[in-house]
This record gives C-alpha cells, sequence and structure tokens, in this order.
C-alpha cells in the first residue's frame, strides 16, 4: 500500500512543483512591471495599478482563483478557461501584486542623493540604475522576497478548491478513499522539507549580499 500511495502523490507533487514555478516565472517580471505602473508619472496609470494592487492584495488568493475560473463562464456566457490555467493566472497576478509592492519598497529606500552622485559624475539615467541602484535594492528585497516565495510554496494547496490535484488534494483523497491518516504527515514532511531548502537557499544570497552594507 505504501508505494502505491507514494505514486498516487508523486503526481500531485509533480503539481505543486509545476504551480510554483510557473507563478515565479510569471509573477516576477509581471511584479516589475507593475511596480513601474504604480511608480509612474502618469496619474491615472498610477492611480489604476494602485487600485489593482489593492484589490489584489485585499481579497484571499481563494477568491481569485474561483473568479478566474467560473468568472468568464458566468459573466460572458463563454466556456471559460481549463482548472490549471485558471490556478496559474490567478496565482501570478497574485503574486506580481506583492512581488511589485517588495519591489517598490525597495526601489524608494534608496536615497535620491545617490541618484544625484551618479548625475554629478555624467552616469546616465540607466547606467546609474544598473550600476549604482540595482545591487542594493537586490539586497534589500531579498528578506521579503523569501517570505513571500516560502508562503507560495504552501499556497500552492489553494488550487484543490477548483478540484486541480495537487499534493493535498491527492493526500485528501487517498485518506477518504483508504481511510488511513498518514499521509497527511507524509505532506507535512514534504512541506518541512520544501521550505526547509528555500530557507536555506535564501540564508546563503543573502550571505553573499552581505559584502554590501548599503
Amino acid at each position: 500500500m505504501f508505494l502505491e500511495v507514494t505514486l498516487q502523490m508523486l503526481d500531485g507533487f509533480k503539481l505543486t512543483v509545476f504551480i510554483f514555478l510557473v507563478t515565479l516565472l510569471g509573477a516576477l517580471p509581471l511584479g516589475l512591471i507593475i511596480t513601474f505602473g504604480s511608480m509612474s508619472k502618469i496619474k491615472v496609470i498610477k492611480s489604476i495599478t494602485k487600485a489593482f494592487v489593492w484589490v489584489i492584495r485585499g481579497t484571499p488568493l481563494m477568491l481569485q482563483i474561483i473568479l478566474v475560473f467560473y468568472g468568464p463562464g458566468l459573466i460572458l456566457g463563454s466556456k471559460g478557461i481549463g482548472r490549471l490555467p485558471a490556478v496559474l493566472v490567478a496565482f501570478i497576478i497574485n503574486y506580481a501584486c506583492y512581488f511589485s509592492e517588495i519591489y517598490r519598497g525597495g526601489i524608494e529606500s534608496i536615497s535620491q542623493g545617490q541618484y544625484e552622485a551618479g548625475q554629478v559624475l555624467g552616469m546616465t539615467k540607466t547606467q546609474i540604475f544598473f550600476k549604482i541602484i540595482l545591487a542594493q535594492v537586490i539586497k534589500r528585497i531579498i528578506p521579503p522576497m523569501g517570505n513571500e516565495i516560502i508562503t507560495l510554496v504552501k499556497d500552492t494547496s489553494l488550487a484543490r478548491v477548483v478540484s486541480c490535484v495537487e499534493l493535498l488534494k491527492a493526500a485528501q483523497d487517498i485518506v477518504g478513499l483508504k481511510a488511513i491518516i498518514w499521509p497527511i504527515f507524509y505532506i507535512g514532511a514534504f512541506y518541512l522539507l520544501f521550505t526547509g531548502v528555500l530557507t536555506i537557499l535564501f540564508g546563503k544570497i543573502e550571505k553573499k549580499l552581505d559584502y554590501y552594507k548599503g
């Protein structure tokens, strides 16, 4: 039975990792775009972007998944999108908004004097950003980014709300069908291991960036 259950949960594990990786690949660059919008000097763009971020951050991710999955069909009368695409869209948008605020906080934490010093040296805005500002921003956003990414690992379990069989859903199905409890501890160990590896990884990244104390 152990081998059978392990193989069944392996499919859920694969989906959990897939959701995690695709969310990161989509949310990290999208978050930067949203940051530029929220920091735009064009008031309309800035207001719309900030309102959007406020709505996404102020509502539960589970609700957003349900809305993305059922919304197109109920509102537009169309077929809608599949379960997994709906989950991925909701996750990417949600985490992009959270990442955007972390990016914005990191950029705004750099004193204006450093920009001015770069200009005095005859550097362009692009050179100033990549040669002076970027390294400091990365160092300052690593801790909060690490926390959000670790949270993402656990949030992947929300995919079950639209019956995507990720790890937790797979375990729940097995527990219900076979009347055994140990698969729950199985997935608990997985999440602890996954988040533990990420914690160590981000800890090493922070140490490598300690050469700069700005």
